[in-house]
């Protein structure tokens, strides 16, 4: 079970190295995750950083010196990612290699793969106070062409705009990449000044994965850590619980497909404990195969080509986005509309509730079934406040009732409504 053998230690200010041993898997998993307030003054400065840090450091000063280390250590694998969870930019650096026990002569991967990730994160390729300028461009242009794919992605782009009309006020309305505007007016100067605030303030959870002990990977990160001064900033989720009126927003591009993205505040968030139900409730609206959405509004009525609902269990919001033909929006506006008063009303199935749970739960137990899984599943737990088994998460998904599902329905609130058509 992911996390009944987790060992977390402190290792320095709002440092943290959680450890999670499992024997079924050839390699090893080393992420760090650095977590930082969401601002729109250094969201776009924080994403060009992540990707130009694992581009090269001073030991491999070029990428492809770095990808040589790499492919040094039986092939290891360096990525970047970026996320948002409710009010917070997560940045992280992931290596990915084989487990000790696979290595020749005795070498320890573990400890090899640590030292690199600290050289890429606390030494990196910085020359007279500024990161190289080709990399940096380089860099630019690759976060650019990721901005720039999600716009492409029209059903991508929907949710980013409802969140965007929907929080316009609020920190949870910056993308997790920033803006493209952002990106572009970074420079190799003002990327080192971003280095050095990120280390200083960044509050880190190092995850590692695998069968190996991590003593040696501790000794690595605790040595890296010690040398900085540390001032961790904490971060709170802002949490509107109602809507105080429907926002209405409509765009038209070149699309083939209509777009509808309805925006609920879903009344409760985390910490409050019955935002399990929540989760719940949203999926057997439209979660799974077995939803009321994707049977009734898709499969019965023909009103759209998808239909799904997602609750953001840290924003308390939910969002429901479809694929429709444009004759159909409001058709498929009012149907969503039936099947959430029906749920409020206590049309709910017995299969429908149990479907949705078991279907919940076995998405939950797939996370199992990798070292990047299991990783993922431990930083949502630590995100989440709450380091419980998937088992334990099973337990408690199983334990919501119907009244309870019936309940979280009744506290949504319609926010905004975005609709995307052709020109």
């Amino acid at each position: 079970m992911i996390l009944s053998n987790l060992q977390r230690i402190p290792l320095s200010d709002g440092v943290f190295f959680n450890s999670v041993q499992d024997s079924r898997f050839k390699t090893v998993m080393i992420e760090v995750d650095l977590i930082l307030p969401l601002s729109a003054e250094t969201a776009s400065e924080n994403a060009l950083l992540a990707f130009t840090l694992s581009r090269s450091c001073k030991a491999y000063p070029t990428y492809r010196s770095l990808c040589k280390k790499l492919s040094s250590l039986y092939g290891a694998e360096l990525s970047t990612s970026l996320s948002k969870s409710g009010d917070r930019q997560i940045l992280s650096i992931t290596l990915t290699g084989l487990d000790d026990r696979y290595a020749l002569d005795g070498e320890s991967i573990a400890s090899q793969l640590s030292e690199l990730l600290c050289q890429v994160l606390f030494e990196p390729n910085v020359t007279d106070g500024q990161f190289s300028a080709a990399e940096v461009e380089q860099e630019k242009r690759q976060l650019l062409d990721l901005i720039d794919s999600e716009y492409n992605e029209k059903r991508v782009y929907a949710i980013g705009q409802t969140v965007r009309a929907m929080c316009a006020d609020e920190v949870f309305g910056v993308k997790r990449y920033g803006t493209a505007e952002g990106v572009k007016a970074q420079t190799p100067q003002s990327l080192y000044e971003a280095w050095k605030r990120v280390l200083k303030t960044a509050a880190a959870e190092i995850v590692y994965v695998g069968d190996s002990r991590p003593d040696g990977a501790v000794s690595v990160f605790r040595q890296a850590f010690s040398q900085l001064s540390r001032e961790p900033l904490g971060v709170s989720t802002e949490v509107r619980l109602k809507a105080d009126k429907v926002r209405r927003v409509s765009e038209e591009l070149d699309v083939s497909q209509a777009k509808l993205v309805m925006g609920f505040r879903g009344g409760r968030a985390l910490p409050d404990e019955k935002v399990t139900a929540s989760r719940l409730m949203a999926a057997v609206l439209g979660g799974t195969a077995t939803s009321k959405l994707f049977c009734n509004v898709r499969e019965k009525q023909s009103l759209c080509y998808y239909c799904a609902a997602r609750y953001d269990i840290h924003k308390g919001i939910m969002l429901i986005d479809s694929g429709v033909e444009a004759e159909n929006i409001e058709k498929l506006e009012a149907g969503i509309q039936k099947e959430i008063a029906d749920m409020q009303n206590g049309v709910i199935s017995d299969f429908e509730l149990e479907a949705t749970k078991m279907a919940v739960i076995n998405a939950f137990r797939s996370t199992r079934d990798t070292v990047r899984g299991i990783g993922a599943w431990t930083i949502s737990r630590i995100l989440d406040g709450d380091l419980c088994t998937v088992e334990e998460m099973a337990a408690k998904i199983n334990a919501v009732t119907k009244d309870e599902v019936v309940e979280a329905a009744r506290l949504l609130s319609l926010d905004t409504v975005y609709v995307l058509k052709n020109k």
